[in-house]
């Protein structure tokens, strides 16, 4: 069994360039003198099989900017593809499709339901669908993540980290096209924080996934290949093979 292989299923629906795009994107929240512009034309496009994180001082919009990714909020003005699929021309019950057959969440409240066991809810989005789950994929995820002596235990008797490599496989299993992570590490100690950061980025070297994740670590940023800010709700620059020190200096020039 070669992790080599579990890539390619996890990718073989997926041959775009780019797995995620956002052109001349907009948000604004309330109207007239109420208004607040959170996202002010945003172009961005994130690589199939890459980890990219989005940074910014607060109130830059990285937030926003991920949801209305994910089709979890709507656009003001601008477009939305994941992959060549326009989401933001979908409908409600075409959105919700979409999220659960082509897209991973990963937050940073671990969103377990506490009467399943690990295996129980790593599986539930596939047992929503009615979906059969791949075994060969699913051993490979769960030794990916390092739970195999942990999938008969439920949320309670596992520590934060335990939870939170939970909530990565769940969203792991269904082979999606892009996962999106908003602060992953947030309710982390640093250990726990290392331990989910290094199965993300594994998830993304050795099984071919893509993430975009929002985060306000440094050193959480530097896992992922390309880091991408914002500023006042506008893409202002971005850093290739970050490391905490650049991401910092980068922050600090922002926020000064």
């Amino acid at each position: 069994m070669t992790i080599t292989g579990a890539g390619q299923r996890l990718t073989e629906h997926a041959q775009e360039r780019h797995a995620v795009t956002a052109r001349g994107l907009v948000k604004v929240y309330g109207s007239g003198d109420a208004a607040v512009h959170a996202l002010r034309g945003v172009d961005v496009a994130f690589a199939q099989g890459r980890f990219t994180a989005i940074m910014g001082p607060s109130g830059s919009g990285k937030s926003t900017l991920m949801h209305c990714l994910a089709g979890l909020d709507t656009v003001t003005e601008g477009e939305v593809y994941i992959g060549d699929t326009e989401i933001t021309r979908l409908n409600d019950r075409q959105l919700t499709r979409l999220r659960r057959e082509r897209i991973g969440f990963v937050f940073q409240s671990f969103n377990l339901l506490p009467t399943l066991t690990a295996e129980e809810n790593i599986l539930l989005p596939l047992n929503i669908a009615g979906r059969q789950p791949d075994r060969e994929l699913f051993d490979l995820v769960i030794d990916t993540v390092g739970l195999r002596e942990r999938l008969k235990h439920r949320p309670s008797e596992l520590s934060g980290g335990q939870q939170q490599r939970v909530a990565v496989a769940r969203a792991l299993i269904t082979k999606p096209h892009v996962i999106f992570a908003d602060e992953p590490t947030g309710n982390l100690d640093s250990r726990s924080g290392t331990e989910v950061l290094s199965f993300l980025r594994t998830s993304v070297r050795e099984l071919g996934q893509t993430i975009v994740m929002v985060t306000h670590d440094p050193v959480a940023a530097s896992y992922a290949d390309r880091v991408v800010f914002l500023r006042d709700g506008r893409l202002v620059t971005e850093l290739l093979r970050p490391t905490p020190q650049s991401v910092l200096d980068t922050l600090v020039k922002l926020e000064g």
